[in-house]
Parts: C-alpha cells; sequence; structure tokens
C-alpha cells in the first residue's frame, strides 16, 4: 500500500485485485510522481532527489563523494614510475646506437669516397679535405668532388680522423660513447 495515504474500501480492492491497476491509478491521479526520483522523495527516499535522479553509491563508497581514493592514485603513479624506470635506459641506449650507426655509415661513404679518389688519382688522398675538391690525374681527366662535405660526427664524437700507412692502407676513424669506429 501507499504509506502517505489510506485507501478507501474500494480502492484497497483494487489494489489487492490488481497492483498494476492501482500503479495505474496513482500515476493517473498524481501526475507529480511520474519521475522516478520525485516518487522516490515523495516515499521518504533521502538518496533520491531530482538533482541526482537515479545516482547510487557504489558499493564500498559514501554517497556524494566523488574522484579517486589516495590508494589508487598511488598505485597508479607506483606504475608510472616503474614503467618510466623500465623505458629511460632503453630510450638512452637507443640513442647511442643511433650515433654509433651514424659514425659507422659517414665511415662507409667517406671510404667509398677514398676508394673513387685512389682509383681515379692512382694515389690516397692527403686529407678528408681532398675529397670535396675535383681533381686531374696524370691522364689531364678531372673527377670530383668526391664528397660533397666531410661528414660532421655525431654529437658527443671526436671528429673523424684520417691517416695513411706506407704501404698503401689507410684509416678513418672516429670515438664516443665508448666505441672507436674504425675502418676499412
Amino acid at each position: 500500500m501507499h504509506p502517505e495515504r489510506d485507501l478507501g474500501a474500494a480502492e484497497t480492492r483494487e489494489y489487492s485485485r490488481d497492483a498494476d491497476l492501482v500503479n495505474t491509478w496513482r500515476f493517473a491521479h498524481e501526475p507529480a510522481l511520474t519521475d522516478r526520483a520525485a516518487t522516490l522523495a515523495a516515499l521518504g527516499d533521502k538518496r533520491a532527489t531530482p538533482a541526482d535522479k537515479f545516482r547510487r553509491p557504489a558499493p564500498g563508497h559514501r554517497a556524494g563523494t566523488g574522484g579517486f581514493a589516495l590508494v589508487e592514485l598511488m598505485i597508479v603513479v607506483s606504475i608510472l614510475g616503474v614503467l618510466a624506470a623500465i623505458g629511460f635506459p632503453i630510450y638512452s641506449s637507443m640513442h647511442q646506437r643511433a650515433r654509433v650507426a651514424k659514425a659507422y655509415g659517414d665511415a662507409r661513404s667517406m671510404v667509398g669516397a677514398v676508394t673513387l679518389y685512389a682509383s681515379h688519382n692512382g694515389s690516397l688522398p692527403v686529407a678528408l679535405a681532398s675529397l670535396t675538391q675535383s681533381s686531374q690525374n696524370e691522364l689531364g681527366q678531372t673527377a670530383g668532388p668526391f664528397l660533397v662535405a666531410v661528414p660532421a660526427s655525431p654529437s658527443g664524437w671526436g671528429a673523424y680522423s684520417y691517416t695513411t700507412a706506407t704501404d698503401g692502407t689507410y684509416t678513418i676513424s672516429a670515438s664516443g660513447d665508448g666505441t672507436t669506429v674504425r675502418l676499412p
């Protein structure tokens, strides 16, 4: 039965005969109570107000509190810290490997230029700067430049060095990040 009003005898019989008819009668005669939150408020349910119609607190939470608990935030921060601790060394070693790869690639291109220079001129260049200029061989043929510019070494590395030996061999090298690249 409706707690706030006393139904008459005819209405009680109607209620006991078919509860749906009573609900139909009640909602037809009380249009203000058609809203669920308003109905619950009229019945004395303090949790239901028109401002928060169907909001119920989740199990373990108090009504009216929102946001995250301190423990939840601490767990998220600790997970982010673990991920950063794993990711930072990988990230920094990736930069180091990239610098080594750049030095190796630059040295390979300079070896190719020295080989072309030696093939054209019949002798090794005196310095790496000789590769950036045209040269004329003993037959009067002009070739070059064999390099547009001597590449800059990777950041934190020393400049590329070029040394020749008396037996007709040469070495191009650079050092940095605890590594030495030496070709050929």
